[in-house]
């Protein structure tokens, strides 16, 4: 476990509080503490996880994020205190850009932001090939080209409201997906990996992007929580019962460099994942969530420093917040390969 993110995924393990310290001790007796200064995030990843009540308490009253996921890296349940909230003129700027051109502006800068970024992760992959793989360096890379045109495309789309070029944009960024996707292939071979499939795929590498998906999903959706934003008001994605539409917007910037990154490693170097029930195993949970927390430690140049993406991701949400209220333009974080 890293320690600002605990990850609790062993079935009998029970976390407690002891002083200033978060205690966790798992069913074979083995005990481990953690300062409480040092926590950000309990993430209880199995079922039979105990809390205390005490863990509750000083957990909200002190930020520090409780966020159950389920097989699948899906979060269904986050605890918060009702009172860690901005100001309501956010969420009244949020709503009101839906109807005027705040809100193109914002459609058009993740779907640009998103297709930088595949761009330039199937550039990084691309390099590290090998002289014996010149074919597949070059096939990546002019897939990577044509999504950089589709980029360009998708800069020039303009209206008056999102509802009026929406269909344009996702369009845009279905192509890119397809060029995406068909180059991801080429890097890893058919035989690891057949094409994307999202909620209920039963293949190794698409349940792993799922998987860290979830993990991340839950990170974003803190990070718009914290900043005053209202995550089922979205611009991209429509709105619909249960579905928190700007969490799905905010994240496509992220998608590449913190979990794609993360996951394609560990295929690239032949790591055993292991499937049951057509889920991962809770080997392969436990070792997907590891090297998705440590991306998201791992530092990348933002605003002229070095800050962990983590960090990264709460700076965007407060720009997200400022941008919608008027104050400051919105620009996507962009990785550099």
């Amino acid at each position: 476990m890293n320690t600002s993110t605990l990850l609790l995924s062993d079935f009998g393990t029970f976390c407690g509080k002891r002083q200033e310290r978060i205690v966790v001790r798992k069913n074979d007796g083995e005990e481990e503490e953690f300062p409480l200064f040092r926590v950000q995030e309990i993430i209880i990843a199995k079922a039979g996880v105990s809390l205390s009540s005490d863990v509750i308490d000083e957990a909200v009253q002190r930020g520090i994020k409780l966020t159950f996921i389920d097989g699948t890296g899906r979060p269904y349940a986050m605890l918060t205190s009702p009172y860690l909230s901005a100001p309501a003129i956010t969420r009244r700027a949020q709503i009101a850009a839906f109807h005027n051109q705040l809100g193109v502006r914002l459609g058009r800068t993740v779907v640009a932001g998103k297709l930088a970024n595949q761009a330039n992760l199937l550039k990084y992959f691309a390099k590290s090939l090998p002289e014996s793989e010149s074919a597949n360096r070059e096939r990546i890379q002019a897939r990577a080209e044509a999504i950089h045109i589709t980029r360009h495309k998708a800069r020039l789309i303009d209206a008056d409201r999102i509802d009026d070029c929406r269909d344009s944009l996702m369009g845009l960024e279905g192509s890119a997906g397809k060029e995406y996707w068909a180059a991801i292939q080429i890097m890893l071979g058919s035989e690891v990996f057949h094409g994307r499939e999202h909620r209920g795929a039963t293949d190794a590498a698409n349940a792993m992007l799922n998987y860290g998906y979830g993990i991340l999903y839950s990170k974003i959706w803190a990070a718009l929580l914290s900043a005053g934003l209202e995550p089922f008001a979205g611009f991209l994605h429509v709105d619909r019962p249960g579905k928190p539409s700007l969490v799905l917007d905010f994240i496509e910037e992220f998608r590449q460099p913190i979990v794609d990154r993360a996951v394609f490693v560990l295929l690239n170097r032949g790591a055993k994942i292991t499937m049951e029930n057509n889920l991962l195993s809770a080997e392969a949970r436990k070792l997907v969530a590891k090297r998705v927390l440590e991306r998201l430690q791992s530092e990348a140049e933002y605003g002229g420093q070095k800050l962990q993406l983590n960090s990264i991701i709460q700076a965007q949400a407060r720009r997200l917040a400022l941008f919608f209220r008027g104050e400051k333009a919105y620009r996507c974080f962009r990785f550099k390969w």
